[in-house]
């Protein structure tokens, strides 16, 4: 049940952070659903080194820490993406 549970909250997490930071972003559901575990991942590892608390079940905070992580990632992304168009010109 642990791979399920992350999948869901994967998957809300991600559309979560695309529905705060609309744009053109990669993907349809299953980069969300990745977006979203990734932000998972690097969420409960910010937040556990800023004692914050950290993504290990399904609660509230976890999901918000998710949240973050899937914004953060989005962040870095499009950085990264006008990077590589600003350079393209």
């Amino acid at each position: 049940m642990g791979i399920l549970s992350w999948i869901i909250m994967g998957l809300l997490a991600g559309a979560v952070a695309k529905w705060l930071m609309p744009g053109k972003d990669p993907g349809g559901c299953f980069m969300t659903m990745l977006l979203g575990i990734a932000g998972g991942i690097v969420g409960g590892y910010v937040g556990a080194e800023l004692g914050f608390g950290k993504v290990d079940s399904f609660s509230l905070g976890s999901f918000g820490l998710a949240i973050a992580g899937a914004v953060l990632l989005l962040v870095i992304y499009r950085l990264v993406a006008d990077k590589k168009d600003s350079s393209d010109e």
